[in-house]
């Protein structure tokens, strides 16, 4: 895994065998920074990973100077490696949080600039999530939520949707606060 630009552009990670979680693809991951540019500016941005996973998104927003980015991840050898490639980079405008995303979207207070979520492709649930995240009003105006998922999953008649970009097999939906904000 590694930082594609920013600050830490360059740096590499290795993450465990054993881990479940599969990173977003530098191709992938490329691209979407890249259609976000055109949505966000990231320098001084409020960000949350939710499914942070390997945390390659979190690090990818800390590297771009996002002044905050809050990472949700369940699984206790996930938010340890997060943790250790934090440190590994001495940033202090980083939390982690380890628990369950969805109880975190019913009891978030904060607003924020950015939302990434990559859960589980197969997740029951998954398709609740972009009403949750406007439901508990998450987003700040003009902020930008990226919504990663299988081809098997369609939001184009969501209100808030944007618009879809697909890299390989790696799919994203964008959302804004108000579907009528376009760059």
């Amino acid at each position: 895994m590694r930082i594609i630009t920013g600050t830490y552009k360059g740096r590499h990670f290795d993450i465990p065998r054993s881990f479940k979680a599969r990173p977003t693809t530098d191709f992938a991951k490329e691209n979407i920074f890249n259609v976000m540019n055109g949505y966000v500016d990231f320098d001084g941005a409020t960000a949350l990973d939710l499914f942070a996973g390997t945390g390659s998104i979190s690090l990818e927003l800390l590297s771009r100077g996002c002044r905050q980015v809050v990472s949700v991840e369940m699984d206790r050898d996930h938010a340890s490696f997060i943790r250790q490639c934090v440190q590994k980079l001495n940033c202090k405008n980083h939390i982690l949080i380890r628990g369950d995303v969805f109880r975190f979207l019913k009891s978030c207070h904060q607003q924020f600039d950015i939302i990434f979520a990559d859960p589980p492709y197969a997740l029951p649930t998954l398709a609740e999530i972009p009403d949750l995240v406007f439901h508990h009003d998450l987003l700040k105006p003009g902020g930008l939520f990226v919504f990663e998922h299988g081809k098997q999953n369609e939001f184009a008649r969501h209100p808030n949707y944007v618009e879809h970009r697909a890299y390989g097999s790696v799919n994203f939906s964008l959302f804004n606060h108000r579907s009528d904000i376009i760059p």
